[in-house]
């Protein structure tokens, strides 16, 4: 089994080794971050550090990359409060993709990719239609990360939507069923299987 010291990982060529580190930790959520801005410009954006906080209140995390330079959903979430988490789907991993591309703030990824924006209750931003899950979110607080500049934002579900043929009776949510995306790295795309959900374990005695 090769072995890569501190000192090889820093001395690695810069795309090897941003491949090798972000891919290492094991498969991510691929979810699409919708926002608006205040003077109504929708934003969609893909993100791969969606991560569950807590239940009681139901709360989601994710990371924003240092503001060095302008970060569209991050800034939009800041200024009206709120946003979406929308899984993406196995029919449209590639236009979701698409939205890592850096564009101006007055242009929208949803002009520039077949996604398309809807709007449900009174949810100031949008949703990812025919997504399988769609959060509305609240921005509830964030945390600098100061060992290397990124922001770890925290919301809380205000809404939930789910397909219903992938909700079971004891409420788990069937990601296999659901044909959601999982990232492998920066742009490896993955569609897991359930293999079997097994029983909430104790101590043997």
């Amino acid at each position: 089994m090769p072995y890569f010291s501190l000192e090889d990982i820093n001395n690695l060529q810069h795309l090897y080794k941003i491949n090798l580190i972000n891919s290492c930790s094991g498969f991510k959520s691929a979810n699409l971050i919708g926002t608006k801005s205040k003077e109504g410009i929708e934003n969609v954006a893909i993100f791969s550090s969606v991560t569950h906080v807590g239940s009681n209140p139901p709360i989601l995390s994710f990371f924003c990359r240092p503001t060095t330079v302008t970060r569209d959903t991050y800034k939009n979430i800041k200024e009206t409060g709120f946003y979406t988490i929308n899984h993406v789907h196995e029919s449209n991993f590639k236009e979701a993709h698409h939205t890592s591309a850096r564009y101006d703030s007055d242009i929208s990824e949803f002009d520039k990719t077949n996604l398309i924006s809807e709007y449900k209750e009174d949810c100031f931003a949008p949703f990812v239609k025919h997504s399988p899950i769609q959060m509305e979110m609240k921005f509830v607080g964030e945390y600098n990360i100061k060992e290397n500049g990124t922001i770890l934002v925290l919301g809380e579900i205000q809404g939930l939507y789910i397909n219903e043929d992938i909700v079971t009776d004891d409420g788990f949510v069937n990601l296999s069923e659901a044909k959601a995306a999982a990232i492998n790295g920066l742009d490896g795309y993955a569609f897991p299987k359930l293999k079997e959900r097994l029983d909430y374990q104790r101590p043997k005695k």
